[in-house]
């Protein structure tokens, strides 16, 4: 824990002196593109258009990978098998309606998507786009999101040789 603190300050300037991040929920969506290869979604955020992951804050009454499939759902149509056990955690600066930021970590479980539902609640507000393992990792600016996409895309190609 020490190390991934050490990491999240070298990558946002953070620092245990500042305050505790928040804590967020995400999926990384999953699927096998035509060729076999794994393929991830990403999504644009509503504020700044830059390629994010369906992520939101915990959701009372409800397990954080329950939670983060629902923001999949939400923000991008996508129904699927939700991983129950995280995949990692990544750090960003979320910028709140003030204009502030705050330091947030997103805890990400795995989405095998199914389907992609017609109509959706934040259908008109995002756009979302399939990418392979390598384009999803280039198109991210957080660091630690890039990493948990290489590492998925890394793992999935050792699966399929087994």
């Amino acid at each position: 824990m020490k190390r991934l603190r050490a990491l999240a300050g070298a990558l946002t300037g953070w620092s245990e002196r500042d305050e505790q991040p928040r804590r967020q929920v995400g999926v990384l969506p999953t699927r096998p593109g035509p060729d076999g290869a794994l393929q991830v979604m990403l999504i644009t955020s509503r504020e700044t258009r830059r390629w994010v992951i369906p992520k939101g804050w915990p959701m009372k009454g409800l397990k954080n990978y329950e939670a983060a499939a629902r923001e999949a759902y939400e923000e991008a149509g996508l129904i699927g098998r939700v991983g129950k056990r995280a995949i990692g955690s990544y750090f960003y600066r979320k910028r709140l309606k003030s204009r502030d930021t705050v330091l947030c970590q997103v805890q990400v479980f795995r989405l095998d998507v199914r389907k992609q539902l017609k109509t959706w609640p934040e259908q008109h507000e995002r756009e979302g786009h399939w990418f392979t393992v390598q384009e999803a990792a280039e198109a991210v600016t957080e660091v630690g999101l890039a990493a948990l996409i290489r590492a998925t895309g890394a793992h999935g190609a050792e699966s399929r040789k087994s």
